[in-house]
């Protein structure tokens, strides 16, 4: 027997918006109990509606009138959706298409986001060839030359992503490819043996590079911060992201969303009433405290000032970890992020950075967060994220 459908009330002023989320709950399979202005209903309404999730169309005229929710925002039993009314108004196409599937997906708690027809595709099998079969025909089982190339690419990487690291690059390489290359055995068990142990000794000798890296940041001893870096989407996520992170988190967590606009007061009022953790917009000047988390408008950046960090104002590009110490610190790309920081933020992870992206399949916008796991950062649902965040720090409280 099926599901009985997802009981929903719309919080929208009348107009273009209200109309295409009217629809597009409609595709998405959703029960639509009640369609009302926030500005002329209370959380009363929403309760006799019998409502299950909510979804709001932020606007300024409403925000407001959003205080006389926070009984049903709070509630966990209700899923709470929002959604900015100028976005829902343009939303056409492929855009609405996918916003459907993701209001799918939230309202019935799945993950599935994927547009009809990619359901029957067959898994790709991920696991590992024998170690038989790793033969290069070119190399006539030279193990030696083997290493070499490895042990160039791994150089090269390293470069790439740590240009700053102390590193004796050549030392390693001497050491690693032998002066003779190892003329093929007999036995092919032999040879399979011989190679495991090249390849564990490989593994041993890159893993001990990073015992090389100077990973003192430009903060010193201060301690860091979580950077979230967002766009389009990001507000639900950063929400999402928000609520799981439990009282007493001992870092502060910036938050870096792109808007159309920069209305990024108004984020700082609808981030407020996801966490229990006071939210402000960042000043210049002022000292960054821990378990506080700052909205950051464009044009204003972090630095070492007398022995604080403190945000000041900037007109050049913003780092993603301007005046933080890596090793103390994690970097979150969410939907939406900006795929051009993917390089900066996967090179904080060799300073000793947490580097995360948010599951793409659950991303409005995954391009950046989809490039960064591939690159070799963490993935996880943005409550996922935030449990592995408080992991990381709780544990280290006094």
């Amino acid at each position: 027997m099926a599901e009985p459908a997802t009981r929903v009330a719309l919080l929208a002023r009348p107009g273009n918006a209200c109309d295409r989320l009217q629809a597009a709950l409609r595709e998405a399979g959703a029960d639509i109990v009640l369609v009302a202005d926030p500005n002329q209903i209370d959380a009363g309404g929403v309760r006799t509606a019998g409502a299950q999730a909510i979804l709001i169309a932020l606007e300024p005229s409403i925000e407001d009138a959003l205080d006389r929710f926070d009984a049903v925002l709070g509630d966990p039993a209700i899923t709470v959706i929002f959604d900015e009314a100028e976005l829902a108004a343009k939303r056409e196409g492929w855009d609405a298409a996918r916003w459907v599937r993701h209001l799918a997906a939230k309202l019935n708690r799945h993950g599935d986001v994927l547009p009809p027809g990619t359901e029957s595709e067959p898994a790709f099998d991920l696991q590992p060839a024998p170690l038989d079969l790793y033969q290069r025909p070119e190399s006539d089982w030279a193990i030696g030359s083997f290493d070499g190339e490895a042990m160039s690419q791994a150089a090269t990487e390293l470069r790439d992503f740590a240009p700053d690291a102390v590193l004796d690059l050549d030392q390693l390489l001497r050491e690693a490819i032998p002066a003779e290359p190892v003329q093929p055995e007999a036995d092919d068990a032999v040879v399979t043996d011989r190679f495991r142990r090249d390849m564990d000794d490989i593994s041993v000798r890159t893993s001990a590079l990073e015992l090389k890296l100077d990973t003192r940041g430009p903060a010193g001893e201060q301690p860091g911060a979580v950077v979230v870096l967002a766009g389009v989407g990001g507000p639900d996520a950063v929400r999402q992201f928000l609520a799981a992170i439990p009282p007493g988190f001992p870092r502060p967590i910036l938050i870096r969303q792109r808007l159309d606009g920069g209305r990024h007061d108004r984020l700082v009022r609808q981030m407020q009433r996801a966490t229990g953790m006071p939210v402000e917009l960042a000043q210049a000047g002022e000292a960054m405290l821990p378990g506080c988390v700052y909205i950051l408008p464009d044009g204003i950046t972090t630095a070492l000032c007398d022995g604080k960090t403190r945000f000041e104002t900037t007109e050049s590009p913003v780092p993603a970890l301007a005046g933080l110490s890596a090793p103390d610190s994690a970097i979150l790309m969410l939907s939406g992020g900006d795929p051009a920081m993917v390089d900066e933020v996967m090179s904080q992870s060799w300073n000793g950075a947490l580097v995360a992206g948010q599951t793409p399949d659950e991303c409005f916008d995954g391009t950046a967060s989809a490039a960064l796991i591939a690159r070799g950062g963490e993935s996880g649902a943005p409550k996922d994220l935030a449990k592995r965040l408080s992991t990381r720090w709780l544990s280290l409280k006094d």
